[in-house]
């Protein structure tokens, strides 16, 4: 049972990892987009924007169920 916990707390690793990494580089990613041109890159600056936004906020909430998780089995 114990393994099973361990297994699960890895591929939640995995994953928040890698929303995070995906957050940050579409936040970069935005920032170079605006950077350049005016109307239309901030358009599309201000949607890859919103969709780091949602990367690194799923990320988060994802550590905090698994933080959950862990206090409540007291793994």
């Amino acid at each position: 049972m114990i393994s099973l916990f361990k297994e699960i707390n890895k591929k939640f690793n995995g994953l928040i990892w890698s929303l995070t990494s995906t957050g940050v580089i579409l936040l970069l990613l935005s920032v170079l987009i605006v950077w350049t041109d005016f109307m239309l890159r901030l358009v599309f600056g201000l949607i890859v924007l919103v969709i780091a936004y949602v990367f690194l906020y799923g990320a988060y909430k994802i550590h905090a169920f698994k933080k959950d998780i862990e206090k409540h089995f007291r793994i």
